[in-house]
């Protein structure tokens, strides 16, 4: 068969195959990708019938992970990674050890060698950033901050990845490989520090060039009126950075993507290129949950069943519990600390990069690929269902337990306004929640015309920056009563929803309604048909504008809105009147 003809089948057999099982589990009340990576499973080497190719479809698959990771980047800033590196950093660094070192202990209990057992511990302390993608998106809290929280976690995990992939082989001989040669301590400092070198020669190559030319580059394309262009423009910079990355520097695809699009993200058509290269990573990343399936030989579930659900057991339960305490070491609510978790409850390339490593080594048994592919194909199977257990979990913990009670009324200091608080603060003042790009003009158009307001934020690095300039600032999600409460929006002339999350904006102003039925609200909207929908059941004043000018017309609103408020206001009644 002509190789072409060979591609055709493997994409024809993989996409009409997912679409149709993936139908069939959504009818089920099942998450689709349970349909795609039985669909892998189907067409794979280790069930009859037609075989695709395994090779081909993981390419295919290689680049709905260059797709997917560039969209992520689009969206995700080195501001938005710095500003999570105070939890993002230990916590993935402390959650790999642990993970770590319960697979090496359970592998060295069944009697593998130490690089085997080390091997597979580094395998299942990785999560897979396509499924986690896919799940926050799903849920809509990609852009929230919890959502960064997770996606920073997972790029420090990539990063630390990248860096075991390189030192492995030189370490494969100490490690009782008979393929590796032996540990030299000199050679393996110069491979440390060429590492190194690369990974940071190719970080600045991108923040100082990179930045500056690719946004110069889409908009001379977009220029040209072709959309046409514009989309090979993206796609190209996507897959073309991605390649490029890991072949003169050695950095995987997966982050060369992710460097990609956040130096784009500089570009005014940032927005636009997201939307144009959707329906490509879509496509593709149905292809990689595809290719996973592909490597599952489900003989592993009866002929080693115990080690299965060991294997399951430390990515579901060891490392959750491990990255929920973490989360709720740095006093982060209890829902963010059950989603982050959640996120990390699944193992996905990385795993299967290392595995196959490890095997040329000669450091894995030959049955360790297959406990790996099994632990994540049901791991990645299971995790959008832990998605949906956070909120009943959530529920039942609050109504059956005093200690998770205790965790979100704990005497947190930035939980509430300090005492010393101005009192002009907390009378007919502007509740904005969210101090992202939006918020800070907002907030920052409220100050120079004298308008108190008080802000409440989730990131709390960021809350206590703002309480050292002396703005008062109050942490939590707004979601929660607790914080409205704390914001004093009682006795709030307005409240401003200022963050990228409109999953949860409508609980919000039912929370806000609910203590002060006078208030009025200005809410961000990304759509016309989004604000039409919230005009319709919030009422209030929803603004849509592309990202620049939205900040700009949503505070002169809020300042309009607000110097309204106090032209009328004639004592401490409550106002009334829709906006």
């Amino acid at each position: 068969m002509p190789h072409s003809v060979s591609l055709i089948h493997t994409i024809a057999a993989a996409l009409g195959l997912a679409l149709a099982l993936g139908f069939l589990a959504t009818r089920l009340r099942l998450p689709a990708l349970v349909g795609y990576l039985l669909a892998g499973v189907a067409i794979g080497p280790f069930t009859p019938g037609f075989v695709a190719d395994a090779a081909m479809a993981s390419q295919l698959a290689e680049i709905g992970v260059m797709l997917l990771m560039f969209g992520v980047g689009l969206h995700f800033s080195l501001g938005d990674l710095l500003a999570v590196r105070k939890i993002a950093v230990p916590g993935a660094v402390v959650q790999m050890m642990v993970a770590t070192a319960l697979g090496t202990a359970l592998a060295t209990w069944w009697g593998w060698s130490l690089g085997g057992a080390l091997v597979l511990g580094l395998s299942l302390s990785v999560a897979s950033t396509v499924v986690l993608l896919r799940a926050l998106e799903t849920l809509g809290i990609l852009d929230s901050y919890t959502g960064r929280i997770a996606v920073g976690w997972l790029v420090v995990e990539d990063l630390a990845m990248v860096l075991v992939l390189v030192l492995l082989p030189p370490l494969a001989g100490w490690l009782g490989s008979s393929a590796g040669a032996e540990l030299d301590a000199a050679q393996l400092g110069r491979t440390v520090g060429w590492t190194l070198l690369q990974v940071g020669g190719f970080v600045a190559l991108m923040l100082l060039v990179g930045r500056r030319l690719f946004p110069w580059v889409l908009w001379q394309v977009a220029r040209t009126g072709s959309r046409e262009l514009f989309t090979l423009c993206v796609v190209a910079a996507a897959v073309g950075i991605a390649f490029g990355s890991a072949a003169l520097f050695g950095v995987s695809f997966a982050l060369g993507a992710f460097f990609a699009g956040m130096v784009m993200r500089e570009s005014e058509f940032a927005h636009r290129a997201a939307h144009e290269s959707l329906p490509l990573r879509d496509a593709f990343a149905v292809l990689f949950f595809v290719s996973v399936g592909m490597l599952f030989n489900p003989a592993v579930l009866w002929e080693r069943p115990l080690q299965v659900l060991a294997v399951v057991a430390i990515i579901m339960v060891g490392k959750t519990l491990a990255a929920a305490a973490l989360v709720l070491a740095f006093r982060y609510p209890l829902n963010t600390a059950l989603t982050v978790s959640a996120s990390l409850a699944q193992i996905g390339e990385f795993s299967f990069i290392l595995v196959a490593l490890g095997a040329t080594l000669g450091l894995l048994p030959p049955e360790g690929a297959s406990l790996v592919l099994a632990g994540a194909l049901i791991s990645m199977a299971l995790n959008p269902l832990l998605f949906h257990a956070i909120a009943p979990l959530q529920d039942w913990l609050r109504a059956r337990s005093a200690w998770a009670r205790r965790l979100e009324q704990r005497d947190d200091p930035l939980a509430e306004l300090p005492m010393s608080t101005d009192s002009r603060y907390l009378a007919r003042q502007v509740v904005l929640v969210g101090y992202g790009r939006v918020g800070r003009r907002v907030a920052s158009a409220l100050a120079a015309h004298d308008i108190p307001f008080v802000v409440a934020e989730q990131n709390r690095e960021l809350v206590e920056s703002l309480r050292a300039e002396g703005i008062a600032a109050v942490f939590g999600d707004a979601v929660e009563p607790a914080v409205l409460i704390q914001a004093h929006i009682a006795r709030a002339a307005m409240l401003v929803i200022a963050t990228p999350d409109s999953l949860n904006v409508r609980q919000i102003i039912a929370t806000a309604v609910t203590l002060n039925p006078a208030i009025e609200t200005v809410v961000r909207s990304h759509s016309e048909d989004e604000a039409r929908r919230l005009v319709q059941e919030c009422d209030g004043a929803v603004v849509f504008l592309a990202e620049d000018a939205l900040a700009q017309l949503m505070s002169h609103h809020v300042l309009e809105r607000s110097r309204a408020r106090q032209a009328r206001s004639t004592g401490p009644a409550p106002l009334h009147g829709p906006v």
